[in-house]
């Protein structure tokens, strides 16, 4: 039996209802901006405690849409260095600077010391990454600094669907969160994005932006530089049925988590990234530390070929100051950012894994460890 990087779970019943939501659309001839748009927006943020949601094209339009919202033109938007290219790319592509900081080990994410080891005072926001849908106990000392100085604090939560901290869920904790509904997420409508916010003028904002800068659906003046960011009623419906199920799948991720990190801790160097005191991870992806020295190529390779499981993605394999399209921070000295990428792991966490499955992860990468590390 193989144990897959990623399984994207529709059941009968998912399968059924989006059926049912296309025969519906077709026959009205409502393609985008339609009812299903709305529904999703709405349990969206329902399901997230935030007044407001745009849904839109992708997660990184949403991010960029914020940024736009913010004015971020010829000024700088600090980003963590341990997250993917579109986190940086959004704030280029919004006309902002990005600049780099390091991460906390613990927890991957930006903290309050290294945001102020880079401020500037042309900072226009700040983007915390929830990396692998951990929410930083470190969040509230971020708000509290970002609020202090006047800078906006944004989430990129594109990882972080049902995730929280002491009870407050992702994408609540600053201007607007911003999340993604690529396949591979925790809920995903195939393709997709959505904001978060408590701000009915951020809202407004990013309906305009999202529609080509339109200032109303049925007219041709354009008010914004927005795009083509809309979210098509099909991908709205996929996302609407399968955001229904999130907190069975988050349950099934976190009985696996828990299985890890107990099997984990007890091997020598290997070091999960563990979940702090008042943080409740949705484990779209479970990180783990190899001990300094091993091949991660290698340890992929034997999971994979001689116990059938096959390690997903890493978050990230590069940090953002090593990217060929970055190269003009290549001269950067992260050092946390660029220790903990070259040295983690992400094990298959599935949103309807079996005790079985779970038992072959364990007994791959027990057995791998003592062979390289042992």
């Amino acid at each position: 039996m193989a144990v897959p990087a990623a399984r994207i779970v529709f059941d009968d019943a998912d399968r059924a209802a989006v059926a049912e939501a296309v025969t519906e659309m077709l026959g009205t001839g409502a393609l985008t901006l339609g009812p299903w748009t709305q529904r999703f927006e709405q349990s969206f943020a329902t399901e997230h405690g935030a007044s407001h949601a745009v849904a839109v094209a992708s997660g990184t339009a949403a991010l960029e849409i914020v940024l736009r919202t913010l004015d971020v033109r010829g000024r700088d938007v600090v980003v963590p260095a341990v997250t993917f290219y579109a986190t940086a790319g959004a704030v280029l592509h919004a006309g902002g600077r990005p600049v780099l900081a390091d991460v906390d080990p613990d927890t991957l994410a930006l903290s309050a010391a290294t945001v102020e080891a880079v401020l500037t005072p042309d900072t226009a926001a700040v983007v915390l990454v929830h990396i692998g849908g951990l929410v930083s106990p470190g969040v509230d000392a971020l708000a509290a600094l970002c609020e202090a100085r006047g800078i906006p604090l944004v989430e990129d939560a594109a990882h972080a669907h049902g995730s929280s901290f002491q009870g407050r869920p992702a994408g609540t904790f600053g201007v607007a969160g911003a999340f993604s509904f690529y396949p591979t997420k925790v809920v995903t409508s195939g393709e997709g994005g959505m904001i978060l916010t408590e701000s009915p003028e951020l809202r407004d904002e990013a309906r305009i932006h999202r529609d080509q800068g339109k200032g109303s659906f049925g007219t041709n003046h354009h008010v914004r530089e927005g795009a083509s960011w809309r979210l098509s009623e099909a991908n709205a419906a996929v996302g609407t049925v399968h955001l229904r199920r999130l907190k069975e799948f988050v349950e099934t991720r976190r009985r696996v988590a828990g299985r890890y990190d107990a099997a984990l801790t007890a091997l020598d160097g290997l070091t999960p990234v563990l979940e702090p005191p008042g943080s409740r991870s949705n484990y779209y992806k479970y990180v783990a530390l190899l001990p300094s020295g091993v091949d991660r190529a290698e340890f992929k390779r034997l999971c994979a070929e001689e116990h059938g499981v096959r390690l997903s993605g890493e978050v990230y394999d590069l940090p953002l100051h090593h990217q060929p399209v970055l190269s003009a921070h290549r001269d950067l000295r992260l050092p946390v950012a660029e220790d903990v990428c070259a040295r983690q792991v992400c094990l298959p966490v599935l949103s309807d894994m079996t005790e079985d499955e779970t038992d072959q992860v364990i007994d791959a990468v027990t057995a791998v460890h003592r062979r390289l590390a042992g």
